[in-house]
């Protein structure tokens, strides 16, 4: 019995956990199909016929027609068209008594999940570009809508990004399976995530719960994952209700929801269901910015056509830009909602409306169900007139408190015209809009928590729904933490200036009612006059830059957002940005809203509405030019640029809107450790005051994320263990050096920690170096530049040591590869503009079958260096051959096992452990030449090595004799090959039989030498495993177009808002 457990044990574990759901197992090889369509025919015809008996069977020909023919398109637009056939049914057509009849035949039962047929196939292969034989895949009633790529959670050289890796070359290699997709999955036990076809590996999510609930969250265990996404009813489920595309013009991205929103929103109808005929109150949905409240809001808008037939849906937000974000998320996904939303333009129509006006109470008034309207609150202060008493009306408030909503009316005192004071009956916006739809039902959406002395809310909407709360959302990688980092100090502020802006907070805190405001206009105009004093920009712009071009201009792609505290101070940052730095003009830009009292020369930089959304589109472009935005209200909500990672603030913000500010910062975005806000006007009160509402795990966690606190002593703690680890080694010349002297501390460096007696040193080193990175990001600025170059140093040994020992991207290695990663890492990190070039005893290339590659290598002084290379280079080889040699790969990998074992137990020191390895690397270098001088091919060499393993056959034998042997032997297996014939028991039967008659013709093999058939089967086994069976394209016709897949890794997956992730 085997020691490890390997992929074919894992795979064996996962199907009987889908069998333990309810699945039926089939083994691929073992059914007899055609294995060039992606469906499993037979159970498909079954049940389309199952569930469409009231059909003729013209209706069920023409739905099997277009299940399997799509127009010309890429794969992304093939699968749309085969969702909306499985989501909604297939329109089909066919002709009762001479009459052209139509309907929907349906592939799935959404209803009786047991009407369904549910398989886990394992091993089933499917031949179109090139044979591929997927780990696991679930077939629907015969579909395979989910594909599941297993990697074995024992070999340390692979992992679930591998398994990612894998799938996208599925979609290029067998598109035609990818049509009928809707999950892929990536697993290797530790780590299981689900995604889509147009997801980047980032946004591959975890699935955590079984029932919905956030306990137990943070290590959740594989069978969490298959249990909680694939259980029979939650996966047709999801199907139908939580998987959609998002149309954003020339791309499409499909989406599918995450966990925390699945069972979110199923919570949400339920809640609506109980509010449409008790009080109207349907729950608070809070789910931390940048988790996908947006998406949320499309799922539960779809889910509630079927749950409350039909109701009309009203969304409310208190902000043009706003809502025209939000109706565009919404209008991106009207296929999936079956109707077009539409923006109300005015409350009723009059006189002076135009025929594109869209008056929110004649639209109501229009319909009696149906229908997604869009509408800012101010429609509703209009008048109290009731637009509609219908009770199938729903309202999804974004952002729910931010209206200030009440429900009382209030006595205000506030000033005339002439000065006399007047006493004004004010009415609460909540009761306004209470009075407008009376018999509606509410339901609140927020990405901050609403505060604890706000009884309004709760009011008008009723209590929590669910919380996904920052902590959560960070745990699962949804969103990044936030970090915070005073400069106030630098602007040199003085007392009076300093009072001032915290009378500013203390206004906010008031609510900003009329009578306040005014009596407030005398202060803000001092206090536009000091924050916009020229001195003061002067100093803020110098911070800024200094701070910007030393620690974030090269981090990930160098966005930054300026907050300015007024328009006329926005342009004042910019003109002085421009002066200090006058080639920036593509790389700074403006955006905020413009007004006919605006200067002339602010025009031409504010630009139009199509000036704005051009600024957009550059600023979510991770290439273009454009990098640092300065904005004052606009982009501060809503808003969303995964790879923005810092935030200068010149504003005083407080509550939900600095919060909403600051998680401009928190998206996720491929390395990005956490977002940073630059602090100039002191919000570190107002920010953990802004925590308060928040769960106690979050104000515990992100309570007080001030970088000084947080970060700097943990790079200062994290940069002491690393020191320790190389205590011994001199490294001073990377600091002093020339780029040379660099070049050899880096690599003797990693030879010192690669030494053999230091294998836990060397272990524990990664992971201490890369928490050291991740600290040292977050607090450059704070960091003496000696310690940055210090820690530029070990980060430098860490890429190479993770390079050489077989872990994080790209399993081979190349010198230039490595050369250039490291020069790209000390240019981001210290400014440095020299060239790296490591090993530089190394010709450019590492090849075993250079004989001058390994002089060089037996030449090096470092030998810890030169083992881990040499092993490394070996091993690699060693894999190949295990694809394609018994007898080679048995040999080569006892050979550098003994070696290595002597090595490990002291037998043999560093040169002679080299030495054995550049013998190995020799017979490897010959070995491949043996083919040649016996005019064999590679594929044929393997044969000849079985057939000679035991070193007496060629005492029996000619040599000719062996070759003409080899030479038939390969060629039956090419001509009598069937596809998994070594994974079906009679073709295997049937092949052994015809292999041992060839052999018995040759009289092979000689007496008491059994055993050598057993090695020609297995390389028999093994050529046919590995060998594509489509090499010779002229053998099979495919009768199908090459699919192209634009392959871009800036795909999106969990219901976010739409913007490019990380192009890599």
């Amino acid at each position: 019995m085997s020691t490890t457990f390997t992929e074919a044990d894992y795979e064996n574990s996962i199907i009987e956990l889908f069998e333990n759901m309810g699945y039926q197992h089939v083994y691929g090889p073992n059914i007899e199909r055609d294995f060039y369509s992606p469906l499993y025919s037979d159970v498909l015809n079954e049940y389309i016929h199952r569930l469409n008996s009231s059909l003729p069977e013209e209706a069920i020909s023409d739905a099997m027609y277009k299940i399997q023919n799509y127009e010309n398109g890429d794969v992304v637009q093939k699968n749309e068209v085969f969702m909306d056939y499985l989501q909604h049914g297939v329109p089909v057509r066919y002709t009762v008594d001479g009459e052209q009849c139509s309907s929907l035949a349906y592939l799935v039962d959404y209803k009786n999940v047991d009407n369904n047929s549910f398989i886990v196939a394992n091993q089933w292969t499917f031949i179109e570009n090139s044979n591929k034989r997927p780990d696991i895949i679930l077939f629907i009633n015969g579909i395979p809508v989910v594909l599941i790529e297993l990697k074995s959670p024992s070999r340390e050289e692979t992992d679930a990004s591998e398994g990612y890796a894998q799938i996208r070359n599925y979609i290029h290699e067998i598109p035609s399976m990818f049509i009928y997709n809707c999950i892929s999955v990536i697993s290797d036990q530790l780590i299981s995530k689900a995604g889509t076809i147009t997801s980047g590996e980032d946004r591959f999510m975890e699935w955590k719960t079984k029932d919905g609930n956030y306990e137990n969250t943070q290590y959740a265990q594989f069978d969490t994952f298959f249990e909680g996404m694939f259980d029979r009813e939650r996966l047709i489920d999801i199907i139908k209700n939580f998987i959609c595309f998002s149309d954003e013009g020339l791309k499409k991205y499909k989406i599918l929801a995450g966990y925390h929103q699945y069972f979110a929103v199923k919570k949400a109808v339920e809640m609506a269901k109980k509010a449409t005929i008790t009080d109207g109150k349907g729950g608070v949905f809070w789910h931390t910015q940048g988790s996908g409240k947006s998406l949320s809001m499309v799922f539960y808008a779809h889910l509630l056509q079927e749950a409350l037939d039909s109701p009309t849906i009203v969304v409310i937000t208190d902000r043009n830009d706003l809502d025209d974000q939000l109706f565009g998320q919404f209008a991106k996904c009207s296929s999936f909602l079956r109707q077009v939303p539409v923006h109300a333009t005015c409350r009723k129509l009059g006189t002076n409306s135009t025929k594109d006006d869209i008056g929110l109470k004649d639209w109501l008034d229009g319909r009696k169900a149906n229908g997604i309207i869009f509408t800012t609150m101010q429609k509703f202060e209009e008048s109290e007139e009731p637009l509609s008493e219908r009770r199938n009306i729903i309202v999804m408030a974004d952002e729910a408190h931010r209206g200030q909503y009440g429900l009382k009316e209030k006595v205000k005192i506030i000033e005339n015209e002439d000065g006399d004071k007047e006493a004004k009956i004010v009415t609460g916006t909540a009761r306004i809009i209470r009075n407008c739809l009376p018999n509606a039902t509410y339901v609140g959406f927020t990405g901050t928590p609403i505060s604890m002395k706000d009884r309004s809310t709760r009011e008008v909407f009723g209590d929590y729904i669910d919380i996904y709360d920052m902590t959560q959302a960070v745990e699962d990688g949804a969103t990044r933490p936030v970090y915070y980092e005073s400069r106030v100090i630098k602007l040199k502020l003085d007392e009076n200036t300093l009072k001032l802006i915290d009378a500013e907070y203390d206004l906010m805190a008031e609510n900003a009612d009329a009578e306040v405001v005014q009596k407030s206009k005398k202060q803000l105009g001092q206090m536009e006059a000091i924050l916009g004093n020229d001195k003061t920009i002067n100093s803020l712009v110098k911070d800024i830059l200094d701070h910007y071009e030393n620690n974030r201009e090269n981090l990930l792609t160098g966005k930054a957002m300026i907050v300015a505290y007024s328009r006329s101070i926005a342009m004042k940052i910019y003109k002085k940005i421009l002066e200090l730095r006058p080639d920036w003009t593509e790389k700074v830009g403006v955006v905020m809203t413009d007004s006919n009292k605006d200067p002339e020369e602010w025009k031409e930089i504010i630009g139009n509405k199509r000036h704005k959304d051009e600024m957009a589109k550059k600023f979510k472009d991770n290439n273009s030019q454009l990098k640092i935005a300065i904005v004052v209200d606009m982009w501060l909500t809503g808003f969303d640029v995964p790879s923005l990672a810092t935030m200068y603030v010149y504003k005083p913000m407080k509550g939900y809107n600095l919060m909403q500010a600051i998680a401009r910062v928190n998206r996720v975005f491929k390395d990005k450790e956490g977002g940073l806000v630059v602090d100039y006007v002191g919000i570190a009160s107002a920010l953990k005051e802004a925590m308060n509402d928040y769960t106690s795990r979050d104000k515990k966690n992100y309570g007080d994320t001030d970088v000084a606190k947080v970060a700097y002593p943990k790079f200062l703690e994290k940069l002491s263990i690393c020191q320790d680890f190389f205590y011994g080694y001199d490294y001073s010349k990377f600091m002093s050096g020339t780029d040379l002297e660099r070049s050899r501390t880096i690599s003797g460096g990693v030879n010192f920690i690669v030494d053999i007696h230091k294998e836990e040193d060397r272990t524990e080193f990664l992971k201490e170096a890369l928490l050291l990175r991740q600290a040292l990001s977050l607090c450059s600025s704070m960091v003496e530049e000696s310690l940055r170059v210090e820690a530029a140093f070990f980060e430098s040994v860490r890429v190479l040591v993770m390079r050489l020992m077989n872990q994080g991207h790209g399993k081979k290695i190349s010198l230039p590869e490595m050369n250039a990663r490291i020069n790209e890492l000390l240019k981001a990190s210290i400014k440095s503009d020299g060239v790296i070039n490591l090993f530089s005893d190394v010709s450019q290339n590492f090849s075993l079958f250079d004989p001058k590659f390994l002089e060089e290598v037996s030449k090096m002084k470092e030998k810890n260096l030169a083992v881990e290379l040499l092993k490394k280079l070996i091993a690699e080889q060693v894999r190949i051959y295990r694809r394609t040699n018994v007898v080679k790969s048995e040999k080569f990998s006892k050979l550098i096992q003994e070696a290595m074992n002597r090595y490990l137990n002291g037998m043999l020191t560093n040169e002679q452990v080299i030495e054995e390895l550049l013998n190995l690397a020799k017979q490897i270098a010959a070995a491949q030449k043996e083919g040649e001088k016996l005019g064999l091919t590679a594929d044929e060499l393997a044969f000849y090595d079985a057939l000679t393993k035991p070193q007496a056959i060629k005492d029996f034998y000619e040599n000719e004799e062996l070759i003409a042997i080899t030479k038939e032997l390969a060629d039956t297996l090419r001509k009598n090959r069937t596809i998994d014939w070594q994974k079906r028991d009679s073709a295997r039967a049937r092949m052994r039989m015809m292999i041992k008659k060839l052999l018995k013709k040759h009289k092979y093999p000689p007496e008491g030498m059994d055993d050598a058939v057993q090695t020609v089967m297995n390389q028999c086994e093994l050529w046919t495993d590995n060998n594509d069976m489509i090499q010779e394209k002229d053998e099979i016709n495919l009768n199908s177009k090459v699919h192209s897949f634009n392959e871009e890794k800036n795909f999106m997956l969990v219901a976010e808002s739409q913007t490019k992730y990380g192009q890599e």
